[in-house]
């Protein structure tokens, strides 16, 4: 008989919904619940595509008595950290403030009150059924300790960042020694060798590079540009993308690497991964002209449109690691098969993707991993360049057709509202650089996706997720800020000023609803609406993850909002944020890496790029071809409403660009090559 998660529709709680386990979600049923019967809360906190979340499922979950054990002594409550990050990021907090490490599948012991005391991530059954008992006899025979315990660990959990960091209002100062600084605290941690940050395992982390490009940008700016930097990114760029992280015949980058090299992934695809690497790979190939950077962005996008679109424009979340309960299982091929394919072409094919007789990797399969590029193997064969590329041609797509025909990884079809607004810029960005007319088909649907089916058109507020029709769980602030950021994009991209509109009506809305109303607080936002419901603790977040933090990301689009709606009161709340977080940036930038970007693009002034006339839309695109990321671009082929194409039109019937800096314009000229001029 089926639990209470059968009436969920997050796949994940529908994965556990037939365990003997009596599973809630989370909600008011199973605190009720807990209270009445007086019995300790476990939540356990996973994702569909979480291998370890699936082990402890199969060797816990499923079991008859150890699920009889966890229902005699406690409401047990899962929960999608994907749905519910407000929950997931409370008991995270909680579980590291008691000195464990965090992680996937998180297990978290409560209170009734949904307080907690105690956490683990993954356990062996018999441990697992240890630990169940000592906490069950504890909670009897030690209720008040626990209590105590649980309280202290709450009150932890509401300390302000003022509090927890010692952070004060000043000015933020941006200077070239202050982004020096920065660059030092990330680039000390940077794997020179092998690519990424010095660690194992080793994450794509797109705002470090995303950072590290726009430090460079500023380095040019101000100096003859730190080269070691751009270095630095590219052989990260280059190494992922050509390493096991990256699906070499499919394309897509899976979620981690288990090693330092890039060979061998955590095989789950992510959609928060693929849409930011999107943009940093489009900027990359705009600074460097990279062919290697263009391939990825175009297999990533074919990826995501084969793989993760939804028929209504939405992207689904994630791919699993697992089919037929093996892990990578659907990427990887024995030798044999690989030599069956391929024939005559297994021998270079296996030299330049590191193949093996035994396999590579586990159980006698290989992945395709290489470190050498196109260039560099085709010289050492003596080929042309084009008839290596017609050979990788050939043999990718007989190896394709082979995969295609296997039992493919479980697809999380839930869609969120914020990876969509990442994936959303990565589209515009790809567009921007590229110019490919189904870039822009692509995020069109997706911007309207997203202002149709997941904002609530009562109140103009977003919905986190989405499924089978239905939206549902008021957004979070992560939901605004990576929906702006795309909608700014998708602006810029087009100059259809119902966009910036649209961004700016959700900025009020933002500001409205997750203001701290504390007149002495800071002015970062709470990760919550006001209208949510409410926690044991109401968190703000700070530090940039392999998702920018929401807080970084909101203060950006306040600074990009107010050059192009003129609107300075937007502008003084960024720089009141920014000035609250420097000294913990200063000190901690390679975990704040997107506030540090910030710090890089206002060295200078930002470029107002206004442009008026019947070419707008070429002269935009021959802007966005080059890597300049300190400017923002509005225009009009007509008539634009903007404050900054105010007064402001074409000469003598030809398109004119205006260069502005702080509201003041230099002579309009009426060519791309002379704005570089005025800009470099």
């Amino acid at each position: 008989m089926p639990n209470q998660l059968i009436y969920e529709t997050s796949p994940y709680l529908l994965q556990h919904a037939h365990n003997p386990v009596d599973w809630y979600p989370w909600g008011e049923e199973a605190l009720t619940k807990a209270t009445t019967e007086n019995k300790p809360i476990l939540v356990s906190i996973g994702y569909s595509a979480c291998h370890w979340c699936h082990v402890m499922e199969r060797e816990s979950f499923e079991h008859e008595e150890i699920a009889q054990l966890m229902n005699e002594r406690f409401v047990c409550i899962k929960v999608d950290r994907e749905e519910r990050p407000d929950v997931d990021a409370i008991y995270m907090d909680a579980v590291q403030a008691m000195g464990v490490q965090g992680g996937w599948p998180l297990n978290v012991f409560l209170m009734p009150d949904a307080k907690p005391f105690y956490g683990v991530t993954y356990l062996p059954p018999r441990n697992w059924v240890n630990l169940l008992n000592s906490i069950g006899d504890a909670y009897v025979e030690h209720r008040d300790d626990l209590q105590k315990s649980a309280e202290g660990f709450a009150n932890e959990l509401n300390l302000t960042d003022a509090d927890r960091y010692g952070l004060t209002q000043s000015d933020p100062l941006f200077s070239p020694e202050t982004l020096e600084v920065l660059y030092r605290k990330v680039i000390v941690k940077a794997d020179d060798e092998k690519g990424g940050m010095r660690r194992a395992p080793k994450f794509p982390m797109p705002s470090i590079w995303r950072f590290l490009l726009r430090y460079y940008d500023a380095s040019v700016s101000i100096a003859d540009g730190n080269d070691a930097a751009l270095h630095q990114v590219r052989l990260t760029l280059d190494r992922m993308a050509l390493g096991g992280i990256y699906d070499q015949l499919g394309g897509g980058f899976a979620r981690y690497s288990t090693d330092a090299d890039w060979f061998a992934p955590h095989f789950e695809k992510m959609l928060y991964d693929n849409g930011q690497l999107l943009a940093v790979y489009a900027e990359a190939y705009s600074l460097t002209k990279s062919p290697l950077y263009r391939r990825v962005v175009y297999q990533t996008i074919g990826f995501a449109q084969r793989e993760l679109l939804s028929p209504e424009g939405g992207f689904y979340s994630a791919l699993d690691a697992d089919s037929e309960g093996v892990e990578g299982k659907f990427y990887t091929f024995t030798t044999p098969e690989l030599q069956n394919a391929l024939g005559a072409d297994y021998d270079w094919f296996a030299d330049l993707y590191n193949l093996t007789n035994e396999g590579n990797w586990e159980h006698g399969r290989n992945i395709l991993h290489r470190t050498e590029s196109d260039e560099a193997f085709a010289e050492r064969m003596s080929w042309p360049l084009a008839e290596l590329n017609v050979r990788l041609d050939a043999t990718h797509t007989r190896l394709l057709r082979i995969r295609d025909e296997r039992i493919r990884p479980g697809l999380d079809d839930k869609i969120l509202c914020s990876w969509n607004g990442l994936m959303l810029k990565g589209l515009t960005t790809a567009y921007r650089v590229f110019g490919e007319p189904d870039f822009l088909a692509l995020a069109l649907r997706l911007g309207y996706f997203l202002l149709k089916k997941m904002r609530d058109s009562r109140n103009g507020r977003l919905w986190h997720t989405y499924k089978n029709g239905r939206a549902r769980q008021a957004g979070f602030l992560d939901d605004y800020a990576a929906v702006i950021d795309g909608l700014l994009g998708l602006y810029q991209a087009t100059f259809a000023e119902s966009w910036l509109t649209e961004a700016d009506q959700l900025m009020q809305y933002v500001l409205k609803n997750f203001t701290d109303p504390d007149p002495e607080s800071d002015d970062l936002l709470f990760f919550t609406d006001k209208n949510s419901e409410e926690l044991i603790a109401r968190r703000k977040e700070l530090f940039d993850n392999v998702i920018p933090a929401s807080n970084s990301m909101m203060a950006e689009n306040l600074y990009l909002l107010s050059l192009l709606l003129e609107r300075p009161d937007y502008a003084d709340r960024a720089d009141r944020m920014l000035g609250r977080v420097q000294p913990l940036v200063q000190q901690n930038a390679d975990y704040l890496t997107n506030w540090a970007a910030q710090f890089a693009m206002r060295l200078r002034p930002t470029a107002e790029i206004a442009i008026t006339g019947p070419d707008a839309d070429q002269y935009r695109a021959e802007l966005d071809a080059e890597f300049y990321p300190n400017k923002v671009l509005c225009g009009t082929t007509g008539q634009g409403n903007l404050p900054l194409l105010e007064q402001r039109g074409p000469i003598d019937g030809k398109t004119a660009i205006y260069v502005c800096y702080n509201r003041a314009c230099q002579l309009p000229v009426t060519s791309v090559e002379a704005v570089w001029r005025l800009l470099r």
